[in-house]
């Protein structure tokens, strides 16, 4: 395959056929040029790196142009208008293929029906995808029209604007979609592969072109499928697990004694039996630790995918259990099974039947000499409690988030190869980074490459600036907050905030102090407040303090709405609420808003649900103040009635913080129109602290409002008009009238005074 590439103009696709089905439309000469077929892949450079499937474009287009729809556009990081680097690419056939959608299609769609959807599209990791099958070129083993069927019947209409996020793929780099593809959800349920005259075996199974490596997309859903052991990349030493340190010596003794020492155990009364649970967060590199202190103590590792076997039927996965097991024995020297993500094989809740056999097969293995098994789980509370018994995984070793003293040293072990501009501050970095993991780590460095590549295009020695890796933190999202709702600050910090002094800093105190401050808390003995309860009348401005807030300190901050948690299935409220507060420990240190509180929290034992509201404040209520404690992680609500959340939220320990938010006063109203104004051109006779000395019972929201209407005033009057008048202020003041109400403000306030 030719390895030219041309640069682009991007132009927004005209036609709606092609719209979200991962197809770009290029000339025909542009496609001669670059030496492709029609309905090749293509690989796409632009503020990140995507791939799709060309098509030509009609004789007549503009030869400079490529046709994108909005999703391509979007997993590119470009506007139209924007260039786009164009060059061919090697696809790989996919092994398994993992994504995450809203939670509507992840409890809808049977993984099976999502590789229907999917077959035949190109992918990489990172990339926003539709249930949209591509079928204008349909691929071998695409069923058009029973993905369709399947997808209206399990979702319903809205399944045609459904995205999908990209999190993971086997191989890495460009992938193409096919019947043998293992598609699943993220913490969830995978697809079976269809194996083309397979008949098991411990392998990795992948697809390989007939007569070599496959280049497009046809020769990939054209190939073989052949199992195979894949080459595993060398381990990093075990100096570079940054923040593995005390995990990696324990499981090392552990390695030594079983495999080097038995004698000395046998003589203390026990056996050399070696069974290991490693849990820790999604990409934490719980694999890699293993790998790196097995090759220091000269061990075999034999690894098997978890979520590979669960999609098989029982008895072959069992076969393929024991099958890994057997090949790992049957090596020179010690050698250690290692199963990856061993909660889709031993789930927790509903085990399946072949969890049995698998226990017992697992049992088996470790009575043998010279032979340990290493399970690894980001979810070790899922996991079926009977593989922790005595005579099986015994042994558990933990890895937490990295902190910003670790994200630092990984930052500096995984650019230290890389060519960096001088004075790149890996502090910095480091405390822009909260939740990031290892993997996260590797995703910001891969795009602040490109970025680095587009702006020295021409450049003989290219290198990495501290603000390529900063840029890319707008597009690089750790793996904890994937599948999240996030608050967007838009750059906003506490400075932004005009007025509100006493607020901001008892916000200051509760939220970002126990964040940025542990060690000052630890030191004086007494633990940080766990949460805060805003309150104030509508539109005073909740929202817009907790988005300065969040840019302030840097936070991961999950937003969620009163109403998104409740749920009509029994059990599934507190489901959420579980999960909600799982993801956020894991996106250390964040902020978790509950906006609306008094939706998802009221007073027990008033409402005609059922008993569901009831069940989410018990549920809350753990969460703050269960067994095992919160770190790092602030919760804070927002409400505009607070005499309706439950009082038991409200006692110290819980949001003991109550923090009043009140109507503008005059000075705050001018300096909200200030504000508001300051990309508006006034005119001369606009006196705003006058006007704002006129609007009493105004919210924040109004006064903004009044701006904005009194700019529309002035278009009413003439489109060419340069500025915004006295008079149009006035004429605004008649549409925009005060919202807060007297007795509400009343009512608040007195609640306030009570809780003063």
């Amino acid at each position: 395959m030719t390895s030219a590439q041309i640069t682009l103009t991007v132009r927004h696709t005209p036609s709606a056929l092609d719209a979200r089905r991962g197809v770009v439309r290029l000339h025909p000469e542009v496609l001669d040029a670059l030496g492709l077929r029609d309905w090749d892949a293509v690989r796409l450079t632009g503020a990140r790196s995507s791939a799709a499937l060309a098509a030509p474009a009609s004789a007549d287009a503009t030869p400079g142009a490529v046709l994108v729809d909005d999703v391509t556009m979007s997993n590119l990081g470009l506007t139209e208008g924007a260039e786009v680097v164009v060059s061919p690419v090697k696809v790989s056939a996919a092994r398994t293929v993992t994504v995450a959608g809203s939670r509507l299609a992840s409890v809808s769609l049977p993984p099976h029906t999502l590789r229907l959807a999917l077959i035949g599209k190109v992918l990489t990791v990172g990339d926003a995808v539709s249930l949209l099958p591509q079928d204008l070129a349909p691929p071998p083993g695409a069923d058009v029209s029973t993905a369709r069927s399947r997808l209206s019947g399990a979702i319903g209409a809205t399944w045609t604007t459904e995205l999908l996020t990209v999190t993971a793929t086997e191989p890495a780099g460009t992938v193409a979609i096919g019947p043998s593809t293992v598609v699943g959800w993220r913490d969830g349920a995978a697809a079976a592969a269809v194996p083309a005259g397979s008949s098991g075996g411990s392998g990795t199974t992948t697809l390989t072109a007939t007569g070599g490596t496959p280049s497009t997309v046809d020769d990939v859903l054209d190939a073989e499928l052949v199992e195979e052991d894949p080459a595993e990349d060398p381990a990093p030493p075990v100096a570079d697990l940054a923040g593995a340190g005390p995990a990696a010596r324990k499981l090392a003794e552990w390695f030594d004694l079983a495999f080097h020492r038995p004698e000395l155990l046998a003589k203390l009364g026990t056996s050399g039996q070696l069974g290991v649970l490693v849990a820790g967060p999604e990409g934490a590199g719980k694999a890699t630790l293993v790998r790196s202190v097995a090759q220091a103590e000269k061990v075999r590792v034999a690894t098997l995918s978890a979520p590979n076997v669960a999609v098989l039927e029982p008895g072959s996965a069992a076969a393929r259990v024991r099958d890994a097991v057997d090949r790992t024995a049957a090596g020179e020297g010690p050698g250690v099974l290692l199963i990856t993500d061993i909660d889709a094989l031993l789930p927790g809740s509903e085990p399946p039947p072949v969890a049995t056999v698998v226990l017992e097969e697992l049992r088996t293995a470790l009575a043998r000499p010279g032979l340990a098994v290493v399970a690894t789980t980001a979810h070790p509370e899922g996991v079926d409690p009977r593989l922790r018994a005595v005579e099986l995984l015994d042994r558990e070793l933990t890895l937490s988030l990295p902190d910003s003293a670790v994200r630092k040293e990984l930052l500096r072990i995984l650019l230290r190869d890389v060519p960096l501009e001088s004075g790149v501050d890996f502090a910095n970095i480091a405390e822009r980074t909260p939740g990031f993991v290892a993997a996260d780590l590797i995703a910001l460095r891969r795009d602040a490459a490109l970025r680095a590549a587009l702006r020295q295009r021409d450049s003989d020695e290219p290198r990495i600036a501290e603000q390529d890796l900063l840029d890319a933190l707008a597009s690089v999202r750790p793996i904890s907050m994937s599948t999240s709702d996030t608050l967007a600050t838009g750059g906003l910090s506490l400075d932004d905030v005009g007025d509100m002094t006493e607020v901001k800093q008892s916000l200051t105190e509760a939220v970002l102090w126990p964040l940025r401050y542990p060690d000052s808390f630890a030191r004086l003995g007494v633990a940080p407040p766990r949460g805060v309860l805003l309150y104030g009348p509508p539109g005073g401005g909740k929202t817009f303090l907790v988005r300065a807030l969040a840019g302030t300190g840097a936070l991961n901050v999950f937003a969620v709405k009163g109403a998104e948690l409740m749920d009509k299935w029994v059990g599934e409220s507190e489901r959420a609420v579980r999960e909600l507060f799982r993801r956020a420990a894991e996106a250390a240190p964040s902020l978790v808003f509950l906006d609306e509180i008094d939706a998802l929290a009221p007073r027990r034992g008033q409402s005609s649900d059922s008993g569901v509201s009831d069940r989410v404040v018990a549920s809350l209520l753990t969460e703050l103040d269960g067994v095992e404690p919160m770190r790092e992680v602030v919760v804070l609500g927002a409400t505009n009635r607070p005499d309706l959340v439950d009082p038991a939220l409200l006692r110290p320990g819980r949001l003991e913080r109550l923090v009043y938010v009140p109507p503008p006063d005059a000075e705050a109203r001018a300096a909200i129109l200030r504000a508001t104004s300051k990309n508006t051109p006034l005119a001369s006779d606009v006196d705003l602290d006058a006007t704002a000395a006129e609007l009493d019972r105004y919210s924040a929201a109004d006064c903004a409002a009044l701006i904005r209407e009194a700019a529309l005033t002035a278009m009413r009057e003439s489109l060419e008009a340069a500025e915004v008048t006295a008079a149009h202020l006035a004429t605004a003041r008649e549409a925009v009238r005060p919202s807060l109400d007297p007795a509400q403000l009343a009512d608040l306030e007195a609640y306030a005074a009570k809780r003063a």
